[in-house]
């Protein structure tokens, strides 16, 4: 337990181990999720379940944790876990290499983890995972839009039916309305005004994306590693706090 030295003396014994106890359920492992689990598994969570069906591509080196050289080609999820497995040997952490979607969402939140961290950042699969875990009565955290933003300063916690400046919580609180959700789902979130340019997605993107066909492309959004991490790390953090109590 040395390696836990320091959080232990931060927290104290008892709020500790009730962080140590805590089961976490991470889906979407990229820019911000690949900060969420290293946060977290650096902080002493023994038990994870790590979900994203997509592998590490070249595009992803400038702000994914996750993406090295050697790790070029392997599944996300599994990459995850051997990070965790290095920081933490003793974590029991679960990789799912699957799609979160309506289809599959038994298998992610299913048994029910203490904390849900959605990182997702297509549209779709974040409504429907987000509507399975609020109607479950799942603790949820959620990541709105990392890219394009520059001030950190401007980084806020929420309900996400109370944010601002945020074009995917706009969209989301639309979705989430109609499926009968009002309240009740915290959010990191920006407050930075953003100019959208969407491009096309990147090539090696959809050729690693075996569900490209569902529904529309994601447009590609230009980011920066600073700000993407700052969201994980804020996330994680939050996680941290709300779990030791």
């Amino acid at each position: 337990m040395e390696r836990f030295t320091r959080i232990r003396l931060f927290l104290g014994e008892e709020k500790f181990k009730k962080l140590q106890a805590a089961s976490v359920t991470v889906v979407g492992l990229g820019a911000v999720g690949g900060h969420v689990v290293e946060g977290l598994a650096r902080a002493g969570i023994t038990r994870l379940r790590l979900v994203d069906f997509d592998s590490v591509q070249p595009s992803n080196i400038n702000r994914q944790i996750l993406a090295l050289e050697s790790t070029l080609g392997q599944p996300k999820a599994q990459t995850a876990m051997r990070r965790v497995l290095d920081i933490n040997p003793a974590c029991d952490v679960e990789a799912l290499q699957i799609f979160a979607c309506d289809e599959t969402m038994e298998q992610v939140l299913e048994p029910a983890p203490r904390l849900l961290i959605d990182a997702i950042d297509s549209l779709n699969p974040k409504v429907q995972l987000l509507t399975a875990a609020y109607f479950r009565r799942i603790p949820i955290l959620s990541s709105m839009g990392a890219a394009l933003r520059t001030d950190p300063s401007q980084i806020r916690f929420g309900d996400l039916f109370t944010t601002r400046k945020c074009p995917l919580a706009r969209r989301l609180r639309k979705r989430l309305r109609h499926n009968g959700i009002n309240e009740g789902i915290e959010c990191v979130y920006s407050t930075e005004e953003v100019a959208f340019d969407y491009q096309p997605p990147l090539r090696d993107d959809l050729a690693a994306n075996a569900f490209a066909d569902r529904g529309r492309a994601r447009r590609t959004l230009g980011s920066l590693p600073t700000l993407t991490g700052i969201f994980g790390l804020c996330l994680a953090n939050r996680a941290i706090l709300k779990l030791a109590g």
